[in-house]
């Protein structure tokens, strides 16, 4: 248990970061099942669409501390070439 002043705070200021932090993740991952979702469903239209929600909510989140700017490249790159896998399969 924190028994200093500062201790006490960072543990509040951890426990907000640490709620604001998940609530952000949950929305990506939420954003991904979808832009799989969209892919299994088999329209390239909706699928590009919802890429694009995709890359702009991880851009968001690297902005800030919630994920490093390099993870989020990394998972944009992954879902960018499924889509254009996707995309050369349907023409």
């Amino acid at each position: 248990m924190a028994h200093s002043l500062s201790a006490k705070k960072r543990v509040r200021q951890n426990a907000k970061s640490n709620q604001i932090n998940r609530a952000r993740k949950s929305v990506v991952k939420t954003q991904v099942k979808r832009f799989e979702e969209a892919l299994k469903g088999g329209d390239v239209s909706v699928a590009e669409q919802e890429y694009v929600l995709v890359t702009k909510k991880l851009d968001k989140m690297a902005s800030t501390s919630t994920m490093h700017k390099n993870t989020a490249s990394r998972t944009k790159s992954r879902l960018a070439k499924r889509l254009n896998s996707f995309k050369a399969k349907m023409a």
